[in-house]
């Protein structure tokens, strides 16, 4: 790996805020035929807790404020609909989810003025159904209002459809912004990371031409874009070749290094779990075809999407989520690095310069900084009566646990709540601190605690996966008010539970590894003698490998 971070003459800037990563599955992909978009919000300025937005009825003439969902900064107001939706995190009553990864793209087309990315997420998720609708009315707002945000891709899935939109507006003095949105297949799995990923656009036919004149979009069925997305590339000088040979990616987010390295490599061991074909995108991924043409090329780009070799569970792609590149040559947890107990945490920046050359650490998708994660559930089948299921948690995936809130709860629980505590304000009733606590207990030790919090954290979600398979069963007779209390009930329960037993887990890390020692335990207890009094902790030293490391520099008989 060493070869791989020394080569920095064409890194560009890369902020670790705009940090997330989508993961989306097809209905005819996943094990139970629901479809599935996970997400997580990793930024260091972000606080985990669960969005709600209960349904409302409003009055003729109401306004919606738009409030800047990255830093509070108020944007504009917009006409209030009628009625809005339930909305839980983010899905809601209807299954619609919404997600997204910003990647920045060209600067010149950032802007300040209309609507952020976040405050589109939840304003579609308050009055669309779909996926398609919640497109067309994303895109109509940028063109009313603007857009006040940077390159973004979004997923927006629903029970039937999955689709990925990358979209970056047209700088300041101009609203709107060009856009192309793809369905994924439904036997086929998809990702993003902070990098836009989407490559041509097909030739529109003479009926979506002339339509297009109307509605300021090219809608061909599986593939919608913004009719000028190719024109306004021509018109500020940033394309000129024939409509056949444009890439939204290309001109909109040219790769660099980091778009490679601590993006698309997120995407490329996602693609692993689901198929032996991808290590031959290792030089792409890794940037060594970038840097040995100058910048010039990148490579082979990894498909857009691919069929995955079986039927993928949400299970696994929670367990996704928790990936840090094991098995691979960018093993997060691997190297000096990652310190005596393989680490997983870095210090700074992704990126850090030494002797005039830059270095990059990997980036894998289970990361320290991660606010709050889900992975959503969209069931469109007919058993599943209960509707969809938001598996939310908090904190480093790594460590965390996805708890079953349904997307008809109409209450959050405590430890979730907003205002339940900040970054700067400890609640012992938080989850996201609670959950902490333990994340940041295991990086002392990482390669010895970890796979205890991952015994728990197996118990726990097993036992979850067992339980919602009856509740469709159980609700099915409800009517709907009934329905949601019994769910609200449910949900709500196994957050305040399994968010005290985190807090138990932290008590018992904390005692049996104070000090850096390690207490003797046996099953779960810890030792005594015979005479009632602590067993003598264990004082295990370095590994060896790490002992080689410092032994030139201890002092030896």
């Amino acid at each position: 790996m060493k070869k791989i971070l020394s080569l920095g003459v064409f890194l560009a800037a890369w902020t670790a805020g705009f940090a997330c990563t989508n993961f989306l599955v097809g209905k005819d992909a996943s094990a139970d035929g629901s479809t599935i978009i996970s997400y997580a919000a990793d930024s260091y300025s972000f606080y985990g807790y669960l969005h709600f937005s209960p349904a409302a009825d409003h009055l003729t003439g109401s306004m919606r404020e738009v409030i800047n969902w990255d830093n509070g900064k108020p944007l504009c107001s917009i006409p209030e609909v009628a009625h809005t939706y339930n909305v839980v995190g983010n899905t809601n009553e209807h299954q619609l989810t919404v997600g997204e990864t910003t990647w920045g793209g060209l600067e010149q087309l950032w802007d300040t003025v209309g609507i952020d990315y976040g405050s589109l997420i939840y304003i579609a998720l308050e009055r669309c159904k779909t996926a398609r609708e919640a497109i067309m009315l994303v895109t109509s707002l940028v063109r009313e209002y603007g857009y006040a945000s940077e390159g973004e891709t979004f997923s927006f899935g629903d029970p039937n459809e999955i689709w990925m939109m990358d979209l970056i507006g047209k700088g300041p003095g101009e609203k709107g912004a060009v856009w192309v949105a793809v369905r994924i297949p439904d036997d086929c799995i998809a990702a993003h990371a902070n990098q836009a990923r989407i490559q041509g656009v097909p030739a529109p036919t003479k009926a979506a031409a002339k339509l297009a004149k109307k509605t300021g979009y090219v809608d061909m069925g599986n593939i919608i874009y913004s009719a000028d997305v190719i024109s306004f590339a021509r018109k500020k000088g940033l394309f000129s070749g024939k409509d056949d040979e444009f890439s939204f990616q290309k001109v909109y987010n040219p790769f660099d290094f980091s778009g490679l390295l601590a993006c698309e490599a997120r995407v490329w061991s996602f693609y692993r779990h689901f198929s032996t074909d991808m290590d031959k995108y290792l030089p792409y991924v890794t940037g060594q075809t970038f840097l040995a043409t100058g910048g010039k090329d990148a490579g082979e780009a990894m498909p857009l999407y691919i069929k995955p070799n079986h039927k993928v569970s949400v299970q696994e792609i929670k367990d996704c989520m928790r990936d840090q590149y094991e098995g691979t040559p960018l093993d997060i947890t691997k190297g000096t690095a990652s310190g005596p107990w393989h680490s997983k945490l870095r210090y700074g920046s992704l990126k850090y310069e030494l002797d005039s050359v830059a270095y990059w650490y990997q980036r894998p998708t289970a990361t320290q900084q991660t606010a709050w994660s889900f992975v959503s559930q969209m069931r469109g089948y007919e058993s599943a009566k209960a509707g969809g299921i938001f598996w939310f948690g908090v904190d480093d995936a790594a460590t965390n646990l996805y708890v079953p809130m349904f997307s008809r709860i109409t209450e959050v629980p405590e430890c979730f709540r907003k205002g339940n505590g900040d970054l700067y304000t400890y609640s012992p009733t938080s989850a996201w601190w609670t959950y902490n606590l333990v994340a940041n207990k295991a990086y002392e030790k990482y390669e010895r605690i970890l796979p205890e919090i991952r015994v728990v954290q197996q118990t726990w979600e097993e036992k979850f996966n067992a339980q919602v398979l009856g509740i469709d069963a159980e609700v099915a007779m409800m009517d709907k008010d009934k329905m949601a209390k019994f769910l609200t009930s449910y949900s709500c329960n196994q957050a305040q539970e399994s968010t005290a037993a985190w807090k138990d887990l932290y008590i018992y890390l904390i005692t049996k590894y104070i000090d850096g020692q390690e207490r003797k335990t046996e099953n779960g207890q810890f030792l005594r003698n015979a005479f009632g009094n602590p067993e003598m902790p264990n004082r295990p030293a370095y590994p060896e490998t790490f002992l080689r490391t410092i032994a030139p520099e201890t002092l030896h008989e």
